[in-house]
């Protein structure tokens, strides 16, 4: 005996695939004339698929007004569903594509900080070993509540273990120092000393925004482990700037803004090329603060992954072996 399937209650609801790519067209380019130009099509097809629509939803998805359409309020909250659908559809299309070509792909989620300062400048050597592999890199701040339909090989955070399915080892641990230019520090002299730099501009990490990625460190937790306190600056004191964006930090410190917090592993070429400099020789190591390469389980015994894991090893104790040999001089 046949045993039949029953209804999908969730395909059946569902509308025509066609007609809700032209509505995610219409609303996009907000013109039904553009919207058939993009997708190849005649513009009366557009009004047609996107009249059905509205018939199956039984609202108006736009209001119209002689040749301008823009979106209603049932029409927004539809195209951004529908538009999320679709991005996560053809992001899922390009990687079974991509898993056929001659080259093999990993994904890497990380800060844009990390990506910036770290991960760039040594990707030529990476590349240089792995002509095969192509990375893809994803850069977030919420590595907790990341867009669906994103699913990263590998998280390099200060998070261990951010979802289910992955596997964290540590890498290493944060070495904290002030960093400016040679040029701030010739004119700026008295922050060669600690109580010096409470007087300068400083550039301070602020914790909005960053919630997701690790315990807060500013200028006041630094200088408190050094039995300093940064106290209330007055109207003519130098000023305290505050963001929450790293690169945006470093980039006024090399713009000669300032003094700004360095983390090592992502100031210590920028300092051995000279840009930067130390101007006092204080430096906080937090060894219980680690950071970690997160890694999706069944990639464990991968050979692309396997590569780009030693690589970064490989990086950072060459890097955290000349640190070493730096504070011990």
């Amino acid at each position: 005996m046949v045993k039949h399937v029953k209804p999908d209650k969730v395909l059946v609801k569902m509308p025509s695939l066609r007609a809700v790519k032209s509505f995610v067209a219409a609303a996009k380019y907000q013109s039904f004339t553009r919207a058939a130009e993009a997708l190849c099509v005649t513009q009366a097809a557009i009004s047609r698929q996107i009249r059905e629509l509205e018939a199956y939803l039984g609202v108006e998805l736009f209001n119209r007004s002689g040749r301008a359409v823009e979106l209603t309020e049932a029409g927004s909250i539809f195209f951004d569903a529908a538009y999320l659908s679709f991005v996560n559809i053809a992001q899922a299309a390009e990687r079974i594509k991509g898993s056929s070509n001659s080259k093999q792909l990993l994904t890497i989620c990380c800060t844009p900080a990390f990506s910036a300062l770290w991960l760039s400048r040594r990707l030529p050597s990476f590349f240089a070993a792995n002509p095969d592999i192509d990375l893809n890199v994803v850069t977030t701040e919420s590595f907790l509540q990341m867009e669906p339909g994103i699913y990263p090989d590998v998280f390099i955070n200060k998070v261990t273990d951010p979802r289910a399915g992955y596997h964290s080892v540590p890498l290493f641990h944060d070495l904290i120092y002030p960093v400016c230019t040679p040029a701030y520090l010739e004119a700026h002299p008295d922050i060669a000393t600690l109580e010096g730099l409470c007087d300068t501009v400083l550039l301070n990490l602020s914790p909005y925004g960053r919630a997701q990625i690790a315990e807060h460190l500013d200028w006041d937790v630094w200088f408190s482990f050094f039995d300093l306190e940064l106290g209330v600056r007055g109207a003519d004191s130098a000023h305290l700037f505050n963001a929450n964006d790293y690169n945006m930090l470093i980039q006024m410190v090399l713009n000669n803004q300032g003094v700004s917090l360095g983390w090592h592993h992502l100031v210590a070429p920028l300092v051995t090329e000279g840009k930067l400099v130390k101007p006092v020789t204080e430096s906080l190591e937090l060894k219980e603060k680690l950071h970690y390469l997160t890694y999706a389980e069944n990639k464990i015994n991968n050979d692309v992954f396997c590569r780009f894991r030693d690589w970064v090893v490989d990086c950072i104790r060459c890097e955290t072996t000349n640190a070493l040999q730096e504070i011990t001089e």
